[in-house]
């Protein structure tokens, strides 16, 4: 995503769904002025305002600003591996590296 054109992105989002800027504004406590602002690109949303702005079109943070770096993913995803992992039993965690050993011994 092309981070300098997200105002540009919100803007078409908010037209799409037939928002005004001050309908926008009212619902995210903000001024109308801030919403054009964050739209003409002049300023940029804090993340608790982005997330705010998501849930009032109804879609995802992740959608809005684009896909999350697959750097992140990878890491997100070795710690939820590792909080699973943390959870199970000693028989449980022996059971899974046998698993995970002949899974590896296939590739």
């Amino acid at each position: 995503m092309d981070y300098e054109n997200l105002g540009s992105r919100m803007k078409e989002l908010r037209i799409k769904m037939k928002l005004t800027q001050a309908e926008v504004a009212k619902a995210l406590n903000v001024t109308p002025g801030y919403i054009s602002n964050v739209e003409n690109n002049r300023t940029a949303m804090s993340l608790r305002i982005l997330i705010y702005y998501a849930r009032l079109l109804n879609i995802s943070l992740d959608s809005l600003i684009g896909r999350i770096d697959s750097e992140y993913r990878e890491t997100a995803l070795d710690r939820e591996l590792s909080e699973q992992v943390h959870k199970m039993s000693i028989p449980e965690k022996q059971k899974l590296l046998k698993t995970m050993k002949v899974w590896m011994e296939e590739d």
